[in-house]
């Protein structure tokens, strides 16, 4: 999150994804750094105890929401 923050504060467009724990925290982490609407994109958690093949699968469902997300300008549902 932080990172996107930064990066976009830069002007760099950016695609920060969190897990669903980390929904609170990237909403505060947001606010704290005064971008109370920054949107980010939320996947299942939890992510370290998929098998390589889940994680490709994840990856591309999530390659698909990066690319929405950019084309529509924030995450489809959050």
């Amino acid at each position: 999150m932080l990172d996107g923050l930064k990066l976009e504060r830069a002007g760099i467009p950016t695609a920060s994804i969190v897990t669903t724990p980390f929904i609170a925290t990237g909403r505060a982490m947001a606010t704290s750094w005064g971008v109370q609407d920054y949107q980010f994109l939320v996947t299942a958690h939890p992510i370290a105890n998929l098998t390589e093949d889940e994680l490709d699968t994840r990856a591309d469902e999530l390659a698909a929401q990066v690319l929405d997300f950019f084309q529509n300008a924030g995450p489809a549902s959050d």
